[in-house]
């Protein structure tokens, strides 16, 4: 296993994460190897279907009225 350094984390970085590491009952290390862990493992979406499934989720979603019926109109186009 290698190890990596972080410089100049932003203070409320640090604290956020001392916070989120303290709600799950381990240590600040620990909480950033497994952000990083998830943030590497997860799939990327592979299509548009996918990235909006990621982003809204799978159920769900909005219902759209049809639109009602509109009278087509002919025009006539005199060239002259």
């Amino acid at each position: 296993m290698g190890n990596l350094t972080i410089r100049n984390i932003d203070d409320r970085v640090k604290t956020g994460l001392r916070v989120r590491a303290a709600e799950h009952g381990i240590s600040m290390e620990e909480e950033a190897r497994r952000i990083l862990r998830d943030a590497v493992e997860r799939e990327r979406p592979q299509n548009l279907a996918d990235l909006a499934a990621e982003i809204f989720g799978t159920s769900g979603g909005v219902e759209l009225r049809p639109h009602p019926p509109v009278a087509i109109r002919r025009i006539r186009f005199d060239p002259t």
